[in-house]
């Protein structure tokens, strides 16, 4: 794995699980990590670990990723503060039980897991020349039935169904960013079933932790900094990576088609179209 020495490390849904975990383990490794969460109390405790680890400041910013204003805040902070950023690790996420709609109108598990980063990369583009945009995504992108042209999730699907949905979103997006965007970067991942909060309001962290074959966050945060640091020349832009591996996602999340039409939907959405 690549040295990780003086790059600045941006990473969302850090106070907690695999965004801790990678960040801890990037911050060792001589990264200058950035958190960002929802929570604040947990984002301070995850800031002191992360701190302990690295051995330095560690800015840390609450944002919440069901309202697309708290994005736009962070991004002030971010473009305040940092003219480059070597990586941004948009892995906040999280599934929804029910049909909820955000203020600004969208189905939740979509706008938390897709649409909300979609913006924060953008927003963040020529911060990001050079460097490196790495989606968490999910091998339960297989159970998504993904249609951009309904991100306001007019037409009501299944909990899991909407989940998957989302993590398709977060592999085409990863798809379409390496050919919109060839200087930067672009990978999504599978972290496999972790033991953490995800999915604590419906209790799938309890089966986590119940579960033998469930892997630690540092087992889940691995591809995560291992795609963060390692040369690019060894590494595939737009590729889907599962432990370390290239792999290929199901055959509707592969499509070029549907990756530019959830893009182009997902700018207008969003507002930058």
């Amino acid at each position: 794995m690549g040295d990780l020495t003086g790059r600045t490390v941006v990473i969302t849904g850090a106070s907690s699980g695999i965004g801790l975990a990678a960040a801890i383990d990037m911050a060792r490794r001589g990264a200058n990590t950035v958190l960002v969460g929802r929570d604040p109390a947990r984002l301070e405790t995850a800031a002191a670990a992360v701190r302990e680890a690295g051995g330095r400041t560690v800015p840390a910013y609450r944002s919440d990723f069901a309202k697309l204003d708290d994005v736009h805040v962070l991004v002030d902070h971010l473009r305040q503060r940092y003219e480059r950023i070597d990586v941004l690790a948009n892995n906040a996420g999280g599934v929804v039980r029910g049909h909820v709609v955000t203020a600004d109108g969208f189905e939740a598990t979509l706008q938390t897991n897709h649409l909300a980063a979609f913006l924060l990369s953008n927003l963040l583009r020529e911060q990001l020349r050079g460097g490196r945009i790495i989606n968490t995504a999910s091998g339960a992108h297989a159970m998504g039935a993904l249609d951009p042209g309904d991100l306001r999730g007019a037409r009501r699907r299944g909990m899991w169904r909407q989940y998957g949905s989302a993590k398709q979103a977060n592999i085409l997006f990863a798809a379409e960013a390496a050919r919109r965007w060839p200087d930067i970067m672009s990978a999504s991942y599978h972290p496999g079933f972790v033991r953490s909060r995800f999915g604590s309001t419906i209790g799938i962290n309890v089966m986590a932790r119940l579960a033998p074959f469930a892997r630690s966050p540092e087992r889940g945060a691995d591809t995560l900094v291992w795609l963060a640091a390692t040369p690019r020349v060894q590494l595939t832009s737009g590729g889907y990576y599962i432990d370390r591996k290239l792999a290929r996602p199901t055959k509707e999340t592969a499509d070029p088609a549907l990756a530019a039409r959830l893009w182009d939907e997902s700018l207008s959405a969003v507002g930058l179209a």
